[in-house]
């Protein structure tokens, strides 16, 4: 039987990628990857049971949080990250026509972000168009002179569209976190311990008496972000990644229990190698 793994598509995307990169380090047999439109829809893939794993971005260096990703999760409690890889990203402008002939630009709202200000400057007359993700852009721009795609610069992409610039995304250094979804938690060696909670309520100190369940024993943070309840104004949700060496269970019991009188809701999404690509 495949392993049916879910992930944002269309072909062509930097989340296919990371599907297939996840899927090589997992040693994972005979992946059939299963394209989905919106985030949402890959965790919710996996979450019930129409595919085995899914594979979502959670973060980028340059842009933050993917704040579809974290709603999903916060949303399907019970799912556990098996993997995460940091994967390079770098932008191309791909189309039909001449540069000098754009004057629109279509991509994810996270890619258009990524290259704002080479936008900018060399195309500052040029509307930037939203598409559900980068391969939908590609696709929407062939045979179109006036358009152009922000796009990765695959071989897939480069049979359809000609490459006008590239690389063009502001920071060299540009990178998004994706992560291997599952509904079952596997031990294993670690790098990251991932959890996200809610407080009992909104007053003085509440959220420091929590973070120092973490500091007192010796965990350091290397990321801690906040999402909106979508209950009421000012009510949060904190999702935290603490770096953790090794199979440590007792460490990771003693960080839960310690967090959870201070915490409404407490997930744990498990404990999991992050690595990093180079491509």
């Amino acid at each position: 039987m495949p392993t049916q793994v879910a992930y944002l598509g269309p072909e062509g995307t930097y989340a296919e990628k990371a599907a297939l990169t996840l899927t090589e380090l997992e040693k994972i047999d005979n992946p059939e990857f299963v394209p989905c439109v919106g985030l949402r829809s890959v965790v919710e893939h996996v979450a019930t049971e129409r595919c085995d794993a899914a594979v979502v971005p959670i973060e980028n260096s340059v842009e933050g949080g993917v704040s579809g990703s974290l709603d999903a999760l916060w949303s399907n409690p019970k799912l556990f990250i098996r993997r995460a890889i940091i994967l390079p990203i770098r932008h191309c402008l791909l189309g039909c026509g001449s540069i000098t002939e754009i004057s629109e630009v279509l991509s994810h709202p996270q890619a258009l972000a990524q290259c704002s200000e080479w936008l900018n400057l060399n195309l500052p007359n040029a509307l930037q168009l939203p598409t559900n993700s980068t391969a939908e852009a590609v696709r929407m721009v062939a045979g179109s002179k006036f358009r152009a795609a922000i796009a990765s610069k695959s071989e897939r992409n480069l049979e359809k569209l000609s490459k006008l610039a590239y690389p063009i995304n502001d920071v060299i250094g540009n990178r998004t976190r994706f992560v291997l979804l599952q509904r079952e938690e596997v031990h294993q060696e670690s790098d990251i311990s991932s959890v996200a909670f809610s407080l009992h309520s909104n007053s003085p100190g509440a959220l420091l008496k929590a973070l120092e369940c973490i500091a007192k024993l010796g965990l350091n943070m290397s990321r801690i972000e906040s999402r909106p309840s979508k209950r009421e104004l000012g009510e949060y949700i904190f999702f935290v990644d603490v770096e953790i060496s090794g199979d440590n269970q007792k460490l990771q019991r003693e960080m839960l229990n310690d967090l959870h009188p201070f915490c409404e809701h407490l997930v744990h999404f498990g404990s999991y190698p992050n690595t990093l690509i180079d491509i």
